[in-house]
């Protein structure tokens, strides 16, 4: 469903963000904007800012940041789609859609009325698997087996199918509803010759409903009570239910994800229910399946910490295997995820009956980091002291690398692999991209040195030009801290051309280089998110649209970009940063002509050619770094000035000292 941009951007005017997030945080008045405890981790004094002038929340906690959609997907676990829907309802909103035709709409309407159908159905078969539990006496001795109350098989819905054929007969009592079928529950036997034969799926099992994030009951897993084959059965492929995107428990377990900070993601619906039984109500499940990123990125959206439980036998090592591939294109700088192994004879609920539930919060505390797990895996068979060995990780990390979202993170992995391999990072990356023009003269991005030890003196000029800075007002950090007035930056086009370029507003600069390639959007931080949307306007402005558009159309390009612009009230502006930003995208430098030249005129012309490309290439490449480099400075700035309005505080006393520290840290980057 395609949801016009302008639409999106009257509901965000339309709906109140302090209205929104103070029916789920207490807010109080402070100054101009209000403040509380972060709904989205634990803190005893409150970092949780909401701004009704910008229509803004930002923790300076944790990061997390938005507008009154945002809130909805961080909080509640919606979809973009799925938040817009809930917010225009409250506001008595009805959400337009751009595209299809008049037949295509129907039809959405249509499979959205079945949607709703089915889940009706699933919930009335869900109420009769309880009823039947608590008049199985073996049903219920099984659970008391497991160790688990009846609290527990209350919050999860917990129950049991009987063992006879058509026992949903007596819920349903139109038995022959196709709905029936196409929800899961029946299955229909088409024997040549013969009428349809229908039974139920799930017969003398342990019924373990699966939910939605919005509670709804999509499918179920059942286990059988002794023995039989299959041991797990899922509900089959539907319009409600997808193995590869829902995760068992995640919305009974979307509360703890925030209280405990991480979520423990294990092999099965049993697994999930044992432990919240003993104390770990954070757990969530795949249903028979491998994780996929689609379980990735939902997971992500409830917490910044991701632990991936598996046994410590073999099958557990192919699914943790299977696991980091769908986890690398998410391992942000700001996320953490991590692989337990437990040994081979344990389940996570016998391993916490055993040695207790701290023997087991060390255990996830000290789980293996996924860059580690990502260098184990690549090098499984490689003699890493023979050139062949090394050669052979070099070529298995390759391909675990390259999806790793740019940042700090990846650059360290690219430094630790490099090592193993015996060679510096540039020299690995030629390797990997194996291409000639990877082996000429890389051009550098600002850092004060680099991997190999060298520092060109460009580098060196515009380092001693950022040292050289007045900041002896500054009373936060020593002599080498950046000061807070904006020096000149220079950008991706200055690389390898003999005149360098300047910009002297760096908020212009960031906003070209995320124009020349939107992705770059997707890999920054969420504080970096709240940064920039809450410049002064227009730039505040323009960032919030950018931020729409992206959650809406995906990357799209600048002539696209335009037709959004419509009457907004930054339209000039905006239009003449996307102008720009082609600008610098098209340019070619003149071709180098000598007087001694013996080329032909076309040989120039193709060497010019393959220098842009080049050069095109280098800007793209170093587009994050340069990016980064700006942001840095803008983040001291909008700290200092948060430090100067704490730290005359006494009740911001806590916040000014998380606030110090931040800014440290920071500044030790740069």
């Amino acid at each position: 469903m395609a949801i016009p941009a302008s639409f999106i951007q009257e509901l965000i005017a339309r709906a109140d963000v302090v209205d929104i997030v103070g029916r789920y945080v207490q807010l109080k008045k402070g100054g101009a904007n209000f403040m509380g405890l972060c709904p989205f981790h634990g803190e005893k004094s409150p970092s949780f800012s909401v701004s009704p002038s910008k229509q803004f929340y930002h923790c300076f906690g944790c990061g997390k940041n938005g507008n009154a959609i945002s809130f909805l997907m961080d909080h509640g676990g919606m979809s973009f789609v799925e938040a817009v829907k809930d917010l225009a309802q409250q506001y008595g909103m009805q959400v337009p859609e751009e595209e299809g035709t008049p037949q295509d709409r129907a039809r959405a309407a249509e499979q959205r009325q079945k949607q709703a159908t089915l889940t009706d159905v699933l919930e009335k078969a869900c109420d009769a698997y309880k009823k039947h539990l608590k008049n199985t006496p073996k049903a219920i001795d099984y659970f008391k087996g497991r160790g688990l109350s009846g609290e527990i098989a209350r919050q999860f819905g917990l129950g049991y199918a009987p063992e006879g054929w058509r026992s949903l007969a007596s819920v349903f009592p139109n038995y022959d509803d196709p709905l029936l079928a196409e929800s899961g529950l029946v299955i229909t036997s088409n024997e040549p010759g013969e009428a349809d034969k229908r039974y139920d799926r799930f017969r003398d099992r342990m019924m373990f409903p699966i939910r939605n994030v919005k509670g709804e009951c999509i499918g179920f897993g059942g286990r059988v009570l002794f023995e039989g084959t299959p041991k797990y059965l899922n509900s089959p492929e539907t319009p409600v239910f997808s193995k590869g995107r829902e995760l068992y428990g995640l919305f009974e377990a979307r509360t703890a994800l925030r209280e405990q900070g991480y979520v423990l993601v294990t092999e099965g619906y049993m697994d999930v229910v044992a432990l919240a039984q003993l104390g770990f109500p954070n757990a969530v499940a795949t249903l028979g399946t491998a994780c996929t990123p689609d379980h990735v990125q939902k997971l992500f959206r409830f917490t910044d910490s991701v632990v991936f439980s598996f046994d410590g036998d073999a099958a557990g090592r192919r699914a943790a295997r299977k696991a980091l591939d769908g986890a690398i294109p998410y391992a942000t700088d700001v996320r953490t995820v991590k692989f337990l192994f437990l040994p081979k004879e344990h389940d996570p609920d016998s391993f916490i009956r055993e040695f207790g539930k701290e023997a087991f919060s060390r255990y996830v505390s000290e789980a293996t980091p996924l860059t580690r797990f990502l260098i184990d895996s690549a090098r499984e068979g490689c003699d890493l002291n023979t050139i062949e060995g090394r050669s052979h990780f070099a070529s298995n990390a390759s391909p675990l690398w390259t999806p790793l979202p740019e940042g700090a993170l990846k650059r360290q992995l690219l430094g630790e692999i490099a090592d193993l391999v015996q060679l510096n990072t540039r020299e690995l990356q030629e390797v990997w991209e194996g291409s000639a023009k990877a082996r000429q003269p890389a051009a550098k991005a600002y850092s004060p040195g680099s991997r190999d030890g060298t520092t060109t003196a460009s580098d060196k000029k515009h380092e001693n030009s950022y040292k050289n800075k007045s900041d002896s007002g500054n009373k936060y950090a020593g002599s080498n801290t950046f000061s807070s007035s904006k020096p000149s930056y220079p950008t991706s086009l200055s690389r390898g051309i003999s005149t360098r370029t300047t910009v002297p507003i760096r908020e212009d600069s960031i906003a070209m280089l995320i124009l020349d390639d939107l992705t770059l959007w997707d890999n920054l931080t969420s504080e970096d998110h709240a940064l920039l949307c809450e410049l002064p306007n227009p730039h505040g402005q323009f960032f919030v649209w950018i931020e729409s558009q992206l959650h809406e159309h995906g990357p799209i390009p600048g002539a696209a970009l335009r037709e959004g612009l419509s009457d907004k009230p930054f339209k000039k502006f905006a239009e003449k940063l996307i102008s720009q930003s082609s600008m610098l995208a098209k340019y070619k430098p003149a071709p180098a002509l000598n007087k001694n030249d013996t080329r032909s005129p076309e040989k120039i012309k193709q060497d010019w050619q393959a220098e842009h490309q080049r050069l095109q290439e280098e800007i793209k490449k170093e587009a994050p770094h340069e990016l980064r480099g700006m942001l840095t400075l803008l983040q001291l700035d909008r700290l200092e000035t948060l430090l100067d309005a704490t730290a005359v505080d006494p009740a911001q006393f806590e916040v000014f000292k998380e606030l110090t520290k931040r800014y440290q840290a920071l500044k030790a980057l740069v």
